[in-house]
This record gives structure tokens, sequence and C-alpha cells, in this order.
């Protein structure tokens, strides 16, 4: 069930904002959070084969879509030397976390977005690479991509294979919206990052449900670098079970910013998000516009 917004100050900033003329050729989160919406009801009842429906009605936005939009938030509401982002994260994710209590949030973060003086707890859980997609597109080179994507990840996962998830993520995406040629980002990803010595039919029939980046983060790159387009990717992503819904997500972030998003794929998920999220969506794509599509 979609939780209802408990609205305060920061957050009515959000809603106020004009939702009506999303644009439809910026991609951003939305890939994320499609993969979230497509990917939710399969984390608990995976799906071995690419054959399902795509959107179905089921389907719904989790912790994967509030906490990306959260970052985007971060992002939009620091200083322009984004010396600030990683208290505009750790307020953004409590926020938006309290007011969407039914995210399906890990035991750990959960109680992290209650805290009143919250720390990083060293982890390396997948939640630091499904929500740090905005990074890929604030950043305007390779080191301004790591520093943001440090900013927003260490300040709960700063364990070093939560930093290199998050960051590889980021960089797969800032990579594939800047023009790169996909082998290319495979070549950078397995250079800095991940060995990526499998493919998705290695792994289809053993592989099962993990929340590290570890053994979350290469399957969702592997699903884009084995795809044909932004739905294949997602398809891919959800083929192989596990954590399906974070995977799909990861898989859908980078896909949008390499292939750009189908526009009917686009409005029909539009329509699993409310006025709060449309109006952060919105105005990050207007802030922040695919300058490669």
């Amino acid at each position: 069930m979609r939780a209802k917004v408990k609205k305060n100050r920061r957050l009515r900033a959000f809603s106020a904002c004009n939702t009506l003329h999303l644009c439809q050729n910026r991609q951003q989160m939305i890939g994320a959070i499609i993969g979230d919406i497509v990917g939710s009801r399969f984390e608990w009842d995976n799906n071995k084969s690419k054959k399902f429906t795509f959107l179905h009605e089921s389907c719904f936005p989790t912790d994967d879509s509030f906490m990306t939009l959260a970052i985007g938030a971060a992002i939009l509401r620091s200083k322009p030397d984004f010396t600030d982002l990683s208290q505009q994260a750790v307020q953004w994710m409590q926020e938006i976390g309290r007011a969407y209590p039914d995210g399906c949030y890990g035991g750990r973060f959960a109680g992290w977005l209650l805290e009143d003086d919250p720390q990083p707890y060293n982890s390396f859980g997948n939640g630091a690479a499904m929500r740090v997609s905005a990074v890929g597109y604030a950043g305007n080179s390779e080191a301004e991509v790591k520093k943001l994507s440090h900013a927003v990840t260490a300040v709960t996962h700063n364990h070093p294979e939560g930093l290199k998830g998050a960051e590889a993520t980021a960089m797969a995406i800032y990579l594939a919206r800047t023009g790169s040629k996909k082998e290319d980002i495979r070549r950078y990803i397995r250079r800095n990052y991940y060995d990526l010595n499998f493919t998705l039919d290695d792994i289809w029939e053993d592989y099962q449900f993990n929340e590290t980046c570890q053994e979350t983060v290469p399957q969702a790159l592997q699903a884009f670098f084995e795809s044909s387009d932004f739905e294949d990717a997602v398809r891919n992503a959800i083929s192989i079970g596990g954590d399906s819904d974070t995977l799909a997500a990861i898989t859908g972030s980078v896909a949008a910013a390499y292939y750009g998003v189908p526009t009917d794929i686009r409005s029909k998920a539009l329509t699993y998000l409310d006025k709060f999220h449309l109006a952060i969506l919105q105005e990050f794509e207007s802030r922040y516009p695919d300058a490669a599509k």
C-alpha cells in the first residue's frame, strides 16, 4: 500500500510546485524509479523469466524510489558548491523516510531514519547504489561525481564496499549520459570496480536474494550490458531473481541514461507517483536536463 505523506514545511515546498508539465524527453531519476516499481512485486516472489507484464497494476514504489527522490531533493537544496550535501542527504532521507513509513526499508536503515543524531553504520547494503542515480546527473566531471557519491553515501553506507557500489553505479550513469559507448563503460567498471567475469546465463540458476552491494551491483550492471534497450535491461534484471526491485532500480538508472526511456513507459510509471514525488522529479529534471538525449 502506498503510504500517505505527512507534510511539513520542507515537504510542502516541493508539493506546491507545478507538476502538470513534466518533460517527456528527460530521463534522470525516472530510470531507477521505473526499475523499482517494475520489480516491486517480484522482490519476495521472484520471476526467473523475462516474460511478465511490465508495469502491472499490483506494482508500487518502494524505498528505492523514495530514497532516490530524497537524494535528488538533497542535491536540489544543497549549496552550489555542494559543501552541505551530506547534511542535506541526511535531512531529506529522514524527512521522506518518515513521511513514507511503509517503504519496506531495511531494518538498520529504518532505525537510522528515526534517530535524532543519525550516524553512519558501516553498511555495505545495496541501498547505497539504488538511491544514487541523481549524482550521475549533477556531477560535471568524473571527480565531481565521485565526490558527490561519497557525500550522499558515507552518511550511512561508509563501508568500502558500500561506497564502491554507489560510486560504480553513479559513474556508469555519468559515462552513459555523457555519450560513452557501452563497451567503454564496461571497461571502466572492470578496471575500477568489478571484474564482471560472468554472463546472466552463468548465474541465472543459482543467483539468490542478496542485499549487499558486492552481490547486487555487478549483476545489475551486467543486466544493462547485455541489454538491447531500456525495457530489455529492466527485464534482464528481473529475470535473474534476487532482490528484484533494487536490481532493477540500479539497472534502470544506467539504462535510462544510455538509451532514454520510451514515452509510453514513462507516462505509465508516473501514474504510480503522488504529487510530492512528481514535484521533486520535475524540479530535478528542470535543473539537470539530460544533455545526451
